[in-house]
């Protein structure tokens, strides 16, 4: 059986720090936000210390404008405009679909190769929306860890890209074909969660979002931005302990 690890402190170092900017020019910036960080002041999250549109407002002496959003356990890829024009003709391609989002994330058991999940989702005003994620399996663990009637406990490490943009939209699909994210309280499995919280003392959520697709809405250049998980410490972590090869997203 595992000993306990340690907690993790070092998530919380980096809202000591200034934020990672990932790509910047006169209408766009990017940043690697930590897990852990809130985007904005939010009625469904609660209060907080900080939040990344703020922080990144205060780090630039310029005002942002969000585009998308990331959940507060979530790391990775944050896209921001520097005026309003910029915001309306990006977030334009993101309501169109023509942007593309790349995310890794560690569910329980063994998933499929690959699959697209086509099912609709409610909003925060119950309204039901067309919602589909594709992902694929990177890699499989098992480990010595009993749960419920089974001797051992089994992992997928996975890459999604959801085609559509609702509100928890990888968290609900996930669940849905019961290979939930590991560590996610509302919409996984607690029992689960609280194995991890006893065995290894942690309570992350491993979703980062690693990879941003999109056509500049001025310059129409062809747009990559990548993400390193250096920003989610208790993912790397969750990944050691399951011998996860991660290194090509560090």
């Amino acid at each position: 059986m595992f000993k306990h690890a340690l907690k993790i402190s070092t998530r919380n170092l980096y809202f000591c720090k200034m934020l990672e900017i990932l790509y910047r020019d006169e209408y766009l910036i990017a940043i690697n936000k930590p897990s852990g960080l809130l985007v904005h002041k939010s009625y469904y999250a609660g209060p907080a210390d900080e939040y990344a549109v703020e922080k990144l407002t205060n780090q630039i002496g310029q005002k942002v404008h969000l585009v998308h959003r990331l959940d507060r356990k979530t790391s990775g890829v944050l896209l921001f405009a520097l005026d309003k024009e910029t915001l309306k003709l990006i977030s334009d391609q993101f309501m169109s679909r023509d942007v593309e989002k790349k995310y890794i994330a560690i569910l329980r058991g063994w998933t499929k190769e690959e699959e697209t999940i086509d099912y609709d989702l409610a909003n925060e005003n119950e309204v039901i929306q067309n919602a589909i994620t594709y992902y694929r399996r990177l890699q499989t663990s098992e480990i010595d860890l009993p749960f419920r009637k089974h001797q051992t406990s089994r992992y997928s490490l996975v890459e999604a890209i959801p085609e559509t943009g609702r509100f928890h939209q990888l968290r609900k699909h996930f669940k849905h074909i019961l290979h939930p994210i590991l560590g996610c309280r509302k919409h996984g499995c607690n029992k689960q969660n609280k194995l991890w919280l006893q065995t290894f003392n942690i309570t992350a959520m491993p979703l980062h979002s690693h990879q941003l697709n999109f056509m500049h809405p001025i310059t129409k250049e062809n747009i990559s931005i990548n993400a390193s998980l250096d920003v989610n410490p208790e993912f790397l972590e969750i990944a050691k302990i399951l011998s996860f090869d991660v290194s090509k997203f560090i």
